[in-house]
């Protein structure tokens, strides 16, 4: 069984630990087996690449790696500041809403 994850693709996100902390970025991917997400912006590596049609001319390139679910705060759409979220089960389909506010998040 997996842990239930309060991020999706497409939400804005904050980092709250580590060398990126206090940046937000938009999901790209979530990663459920390794409880991981990919974050644009964030977390970014050097991927050295060999020439290909792709990149004929090869080089070095900044790729995002996964970040951790538990590094992670979603973002309030309505106020900009991170925020814990909860899934309200008796309505039909389930909502995510905010602790704050109490608003639903897409």
């Amino acid at each position: 069984m997996q842990k239930k994850i309060h991020i999706k693709k497409g939400d804005t996100v904050f980092v709250n630990t580590g060398e990126y902390k206090g940046q937000q970025g938009r999901v790209l991917e979530v990663i459920r087996k390794k409880d991981r997400a990919l974050v644009e912006g964030i977390n970014l590596v050097s991927k050295h690449t060999k020439p290909n049609a792709k990149s004929p001319q090869g080089g070095i390139l900044k790729k995002e790696a996964p970040v951790h679910i538990s590094n992670l705060m979603l973002v309030d759409p309505s106020t900009g500041k991170p925020t814990r979220s909860r899934i309200i089960v008796s309505k039909e389909p389930r909502v995510r809403n905010s602790k704050k506010t109490r608003e639903e998040t897409k």
